[in-house]
């Protein structure tokens, strides 16, 4: 294990020189152009944004029935939709975790619907556990995230979790590793920090060893 987190540690120091170097061969009519471009892309991001909070995204909404489903699903790229129940105590936990992150992820819909006022739609999507999310992409279901198993089978997930599942369906925009939990992401970044830190510690040594 050892030897394995000190060849990725050595990998992504390498990495970081190549980028240095390339950095350091551009001249100013290159940074110019690079400028230029970021500034061009920040503007249609920010128009981009005012387009989606007209549409409704920035906050957790509740859908009247399944034909405002369908109509939402066709302005949206990008929906998440909480099928709900009054009486189901953990779909107000869901409530919680896509309200925070509906604020965080402007890129996507978020939206909530009670399956009562939706017959035809949840009997077409096979909802039968409350809660179920919907993820949408492009006016499709593509998937489903049933009940709390998913999310460490208990109440007291975090919205990290939550977020990091949704990702992996590709309907929010995410920048952290998609193939490990955030939790377990956050022991492999703190492994990785303190081998970097033993390699480091190790050469320091052999440095003085060979002054001596």
């Amino acid at each position: 294990m050892e030897q394995v987190l000190q060849q990725v540690a050595q990998t992504v120091e390498k990495q970081l020189d190549n980028e240095l170097e390339r950095l350091d061969t551009l001249d100013n009519s290159d940074l110019e152009v690079i400028r230029r471009q970021r500034i061009a892309e920040m503007k249609q991001r920010a128009i981009q944004k005012q387009e989606w909070l007209a549409m409704g995204h920035g906050e957790y909404s509740e859908l009247s029935d399944e034909k405002e489903f369908f109509t939402v699903c066709n302005k949206s790229e990008n929906v998440v939709c909480h099928f709900y129940r009054d009486d189901a105590p953990r779909c107000r936990i869901v409530d919680m975790h896509l309200r925070t992150l509906a604020k965080k992820h402007v890129e996507t819909r978020f939206v909530k619907l009670n399956v009562e006022r939706a017959p035809f739609l949840t009997g077409r999507l096979k909802v039968r556990v409350i809660p179920t999310i919907g993820l949408v992409k492009a006016n499709k279901t593509t998937d489903f995230i049933v009940g709390f198993t998913e999310l460490g089978n208990r109440d007291d997930f975090t919205t990290d979790l939550l977020e990091w599942r949704i990702a992996r369906s590709q309907v929010i925009e995410y920048s952290g590793d998609l193939t490990l939990p955030p939790a377990e992401a956050k022991k492999q970044r703190a492994l990785h920090i303190q081998s970097k830190k033993t390699i480091r510690g190790r050469k320091d040594s052999d440095s003085d060893l060979d002054s001596d």
